[in-house]
């Protein structure tokens, strides 16, 4: 494609042809008295022309229709010399109005070019500060900084941040397509330590074609930016770009120290939530490895009856699986947290469920009443029985650790608008109110003195309903104990569609 260039015409020239044409133009006039009147005529040229040319066109103009009007109008005609005294006040007059005026409207006019780029400048700088304060993250402040440069200095910025520990990354965050060259990498980290710019139109070019400033900020410099320009800032220019970039860098200081203060939070979450992990996993494996080793030693060191020997068996088995809980719990936990949780759905009977998890629990649930209410009506749902399994498994759990001997826990489940509820409620003492929104957090137990798990089991329970787009919620009762809450969207299947038509 063929760009053709549209030539400029030279200021001087332009003010010559104008001021000649009025000239030409007023010629009528020459050989008439009115010839005074081509004076003002002039003047208003040269007014007009010192709005959109600069000083040296409009003194060239003013000049110019000076001798223009002595020479061809005022008489005689075709001579500089002037005969009339008037004339020659006239004239002089004319020549300094016209430079006069020419000069200040030129002033009056770059005065103004002055206070609208002032401004202009001054809105652009409000509107990057305004951008640049609505941007969260590094890589939006980056957007923001590289669509504003583009903007109003028709360049393209290419940023180089370090990486927390005062190390420069070889390419940008942002734009990890752009591959730099090793001596642009080199003078970038040379910029970043010293502090001072460099490459292309500075005191330090270095050989490459990037201009490259650092970004300072008030605690630490977060690295630095390169540009690409055909020429040098100059002027109101530069400090117009070093305040774009004091604004830039201030922000991405900002975003910087809160990604580091971000990091150093979870690293002390890390290290807490290690730290209980830690202490949990032993205060509640000491209990039954101990009873293991003590049983173990009794039935190795000592020649007891058969009923006292089965009884330190039950001890050892019931150990065993205490134990095996633990690790079930820390192996589900993992699985939540790296995602790898994937229900497989399939069509259950909620007795079969319920009745499952009550004889697996019945040594636990034996100092207890269990209550369980399932409709006779109650349909078959499209649920992962493993899952839910364990979801149960834990919410009774949870009420045999806390719930006095001989209370009641009640099981109940229903069926109600496509949905199923099972809540699981007991007589222990509750939650506290300000602390039932952490009731599903991971390690939170009510007593933490108390033996009886790592607080893993509502964590889990949660992650496993979640699982299948439900939700759980928990609250105390207004009598005593807590209350448990789950619901789950689910399918009836064809069976019970069938057996309703059949009723029908």
């Amino acid at each position: 494609m063929n760009k053709t260039k549209k030539s400029k015409i030279n200021p001087l020239v332009l003010a010559t042809l104008i001021t000649g044409g009025i000239a030409l133009l007023c010629t009528p006039l020459a050989n008439t008295q009115n010839y005074h009147l081509v004076s003002y005529i002039l003047l208003f040229v040269v007014s007009i022309l010192s709005t959109f040319l600069g000083t040296g066109p409009v003194l060239l103009a003013s000049a110019l229709s000076a001798i223009l009007w002595n020479f061809f109008f005022i008489p005689p005609h075709y001579t500089f010399h002037i005969e009339k005294t008037e004339d020659i006040l006239i004239f002089s007059l004319f020549f300094i109005i016209a430079l006069v005026n020419g000069i200040l409207t030129t002033r009056v006019r770059n005065q103004e070019k002055l206070v609208r780029d002032r401004e202009s400048r001054t809105n652009a700088l409000f509107q990057l500060t305004k951008e640049l304060s609505k941007a969260s993250g590094i890589e939006a402040v980056q957007k923001v900084a590289i669509r504003e440069i583009r903007n109003h200095f028709n360049i393209e910025s290419f940023f180089i941040l370090q990486d927390g520990d005062n190390i420069l990354k070889s390419s940008g965050r942002l734009q990890k397509e752009k591959q730099l060259k090793t001596e642009v990498v080199n003078v970038a980290e040379w910029v970043f330590k010293k502090g001072q710019k460099a490459g292309a139109f500075t005191k330090h070019p270095m050989g490459i074609e990037y201009t490259i400033y650092p970004l300072p900020g008030i605690r630490v410099t977060t690295g630095v930016i390169a540009i690409k320009q055909e020429s040098g800032f100059a002027g109101d220019q530069e400090s117009y770009w070093d305040t774009f970039l004091v604004l830039i860098s201030n922000a991405l200081e900002r975003e910087f120290l809160g990604e580091m203060a971000q990091r150093v939070r979870f690293l002390d979450e890390s290290d807490r939530l290690y730290k209980t992990l830690f202490n949990s996993i032993s205060h509640e494996l000491r209990i039954p490895v101990a009873t293991i080793m003590g049983a173990s030693d009794s039935m190795l060191n000592s020649s007891k009856s058969e009923n006292m020997q089965a009884a330190l068996c039950n001890e050892i088995f019931t150990a065993s699986l205490r134990l095996n809980r633990l690790i079930e719990n820390l192996l589900n936990i993992s699985r939540l947290e790296s995602g790898h949780i994937s229900p497989r759905l399939d069509w259950c009977d909620l007795n079969d469920l319920v009745n499952k998890v009550a004889d697996d629990l019945k040594d636990e649930l034996k100092p207890f009443t269990l209550k369980i209410n399932v409709p006779d009506d109650m349909p078959l749902v499209k649920i992962d029985f493993g899952l839910m399994e364990q979801v149960l498994y834990n919410l009774l759990i949870n009420s045999t650790q806390y719930a006095p001997p001989t209370s009641d826990i009640l099981l109940s489940v229903n069926y109600t608008n496509g949905t199923l509820v099972v809540e699981v409620e007991d007589n222990g003492p509750g939650f506290p109110e300000n602390e039932l929104k952490s009731a599903f957090n991971k390690f939170y137990r009510v007593d933490k003195h108390r033996t009886g798990g790592l607080g893993l089991g509502l964590s889990i329970a949660k992650g496993f309903v979640e699982a299948h787009d439900g939700t759980i919620a928990v609250k105390n009762r207004k009598s005593r104990g807590a209350k448990f809450t789950i619901q789950i969207p689910s399918e009836k299947s064809e069976i019970n569609n069938l057996q309703e038509r059949d009723y029908e």
